[in-house]
C-alpha cells in the first residue's frame, strides 16, 4: 500500500478543520473545571476512544448505510456541504443553538459526539472514503484524533499558554476554513455533476 501524501494531506486538513481541536478546548475545559487533574485526564482517554469506535465505523460502512437509505453522493456532498457551512458560520459568529446542559457526571458523551465525532467529521469521512478509498481517511482520523486527545489531555497547559482570547481567535480562524471548506464541498459536487 502506497499512501498518496497529498491526498492524505487534504483529508488530514478537511478534518482538522472540522473536528477543531481549539474549539473544542474550551469545551473540554469547561466540562472538567471542577475535576482533578486525574479525572480530566481519564475523561480525555475515554472520549477519544469513544470517537475513535464512531469514526471508524462509518470509514467502513459510511458508503453502505448511504446505499441501503438510497441517498446520492451528489446529494450526501451538498447536504453535507450546506452543514458545515453553517457550522463553520456558527464558529465564526461565535452563536450557539440548543440549551447548555450540565453533564456534571460524565462527559464523554458531549465531547465524544457531537463534538468530535460529530455530524461534520462524520459527513466529511464518508465523502473522503468515496474520494480516496478507506486507508487514507481512516490514517488522516487517526492523526486528528491524536491531536484532538493531546489537546484535551494537556489542556490546562494550552490555556496557560495561548490564553482565552488566543483560543477564541484560533477557534474563528478554523470557523472560516470550514466555510471556504465547505463551499468548495457544494462546487466540487456540481461540477461533477454537470
Amino acid at each position: 500500500m502506497t499512501l498518496d501524501f497529498n491526498a492524505f494531506m487534504h483529508a488530514f486538513v478537511t478534518l482538522l478543520v472540522i473536528m477543531d481541536p481549539f474549539g473544542g478546548l474550551p469545551v473540554f475545559m469547561t466540562l472538567t473545571k471542577d475535576y482533578a487533574e486525574d479525572r480530566a485526564k481519564h475523561s480525555a482517554h475515554r472520549a477519544a476512544r469513544v470517537s475513535l469506535i464512531l469514526l471508524t465505523i462509518f470509514v467502513f460502512v459510511g458508503e453502505g448505510i448511504l446505499s441501503f437509505f438510497g441517498i446520492s453522493m451528489f446529494s450526501f456532498q451538498v447536504g453535507g456541504g450546506l452543514i458545515l457551512l453553517l457550522l463553520g458560520l456558527l464558529y465564526v459568529m461565535d452563536i450557539s443553538f440548543g440549551d447548555d446542559k450540565e453533564y456534571s457526571k460524565d462527559i464523554v458523551i458531549p465531547m465524544a459526539t457531537p463534538l468530535i465525532a460529530g455530524p461534520g467529521a462524520i459527513t466529511a469521512i464518508i465523502i473522503l472514503v468515496s474520494q480516496y478509498g478507506t486507508w487514507v481517511p481512516l490514517l488522516a482520523m487517526l492523526a486528528n484524533l491524536l491531536i484532538f486527545w493531546a489537546a484535551m489531555y494537556y489542556a490546562r497547559y494550552i490555556k496557560k499558554f495561548l490564553g482565552e482570547q488566543g483560543l477564541d481567535i484560533m477557534s474563528r480562524v478554523m470557523g472560516l476554513l470550514l466555510v471556504a471548506l465547505a463551499i468548495e464541498m457544494i462546487r466540487s459536487a456540481w461540477l461533477e455533476l454537470l
